[in-house]
């Protein structure tokens, strides 16, 4: 009993998907019949060729001439019922509307085609933007969340535990945290980990090279990378750099060469999201055509999207992240040289070719109230108003581009 259950339930679907031909029972009937009276034409005029015309010796082979006549028609029966199977089971993935459906307005709606899959997506960021990203889990068949290679994946796992994400999982880029240098236009040296943009000696400067290793230099071993991470970059529809910081959550990962032409292999659809603000020592005077450099550089590839926040940020706000040696990231003027004007449905935009990377601008970011405490003086606490990407918009924008592929 339970097992003849189990076979109606695996069975459901096929019929479900089968009934959706029964309007198109005598059309196929009919023309099932003409294909047969067809065939039969076809048939007596070969017939004709075979008995009064000289054919080389590959026409006896393809017409199955070493058969004998009852077996010749079985083989051309069997492929033929092959086809016809094939045929019908794509057909019923149609959706078929009858002409009599039509409404008042006298429109009809000849053919729609069926809602597309949720892509299963990958994300290579870190810190809170890897959280952030996190929650379009359920957006996605599987989002797989790569972190970076210097921070240890359980950090992640601790702090997911605070939020409902779906279909997330969080994989490390290398068996062992690696840890990550940066070198500065004055030529210090130091472990990403230094918290560059909060050190006021440091906020004027800006990085000009980064690697894996220590303050010597970079790695001379190889590193091994996880299967896991090259599964998922293998697997995905779309690749999604970021919300985070360009070198402390993006291009750390980018360092690690197989993973690095991993993501350079994959026919997914790129898509970096850009920092919000510039971060003191680190991205200092940046603009949006820098960071996308940065990647070319470091990634070897070139992103196939780049979503920017483009709404103006309130003047209190901005006041804040400036006191901070802070500012917007935006476009100069001559990354706005070479021009595209797409619209979809949801997002009505200007898109700018920088590096080959379409950049989209869009409402990506909400100011939010947020309260901060010093170590030192764990009571002692203040709330100020700071930007951060939305999750709602980031999962709009992300869907909406990779509709368009």
């Amino acid at each position: 009993m339970i097992q003849e259950q189990e076979n109606a339930i695996t069975m459901q679907p096929v019929v479900q998907r089968l009934s959706s031909l029964r309007r198109l029972l005598r059309p196929l009937a009919l023309a099932f019949v003409g294909i047969v009276l067809l065939s039969l034409g076809v048939a007596y005029f070969f017939i004709f060729i075979y008995r009064t015309a000289t054919l080389p010796p590959m026409f006896s082979f393809i017409t199955l001439q070493f058969l004998p006549l009852w077996a010749r028609g079985l083989v051309f029966a069997a492929l033929g019922l092959i086809v016809l199977a094939v045929g019908i089971w794509q057909l019923s993935g149609v959706a078929v509307i009858s002409l009599d459906a039509r409404d008042t307005s006298g429109e009809v709606v000849l053919a729609y085609q069926r809602d597309q899959m949720h892509p299963r997506m990958t994300v290579i960021s870190g810190g809170a933007g890897l959280l952030i990203t996190a929650s379009l889990g359920r957006t996605a068949q599987l989002l797989t969340c790569i972190t970076p290679v210097q921070d240890p994946v359980e950090y992640y796992y601790r702090a997911s535990s605070l939020f409902n994400f779906e279909n997330v999982v969080f994989v490390v880029p290398t068996l062992e945290p690696h840890e990550v240098f940066v070198e500065l236009d004055d030529g210090q040296r130091f472990n990403i980990k230094h918290n560059i943009a909060h050190d006021e000696r440091l906020a004027q400067r800006h990085i000009v090279n980064i690697y894996i290793g220590d303050e010597h230099g970079p790695l001379t071993t190889p590193l091994q990378v996880t299967q896991v991470a090259l599964d998922a970059i293998a697997s995905a529809d779309v690749i999604v750099f970021g919300p985070g910081s360009l070198y402390e959550s993006i291009l750390p990962n980018l360092l690690i060469p197989d993973l690095r032409d991993a993501i350079r292999r994959s026919k997914a659809c790129k898509i970096y999201i850009c920092s919000l603000m510039t971060e003191p020592g680190m991205t200092t005077g940046y603009s949006v055509g820098d960071h996308v450099r940065q990647i070319v550089r470091f990634g070897g590839f070139t992103p196939d999207y780049v979503l920017v926040n483009a709404p103006r940020i309130d003047a209190e706000v901005r006041r804040i992240y400036a006191a901070a040696g802070q500012m917007p990231v935006f476009l100069t003027p001559e990354e706005y040289e070479e021009t595209a004007v797409s619209t979809t449905d949801r997002l009505t935009t200007r898109d700018i070719l920088i590096e080959g990377a379409k950049v989209i601008e869009a409402d990506l970011a909400t100011a939010v109230v947020q309260l901060t405490a010093s170590l030192d003086h764990p009571g002692e606490g203040r709330t100020v108003r700071v930007l951060r990407h939305d999750p709602e918009k980031l999962a709009t924008a992300i869907m909406e581009v990779w509709k368009r592929q």
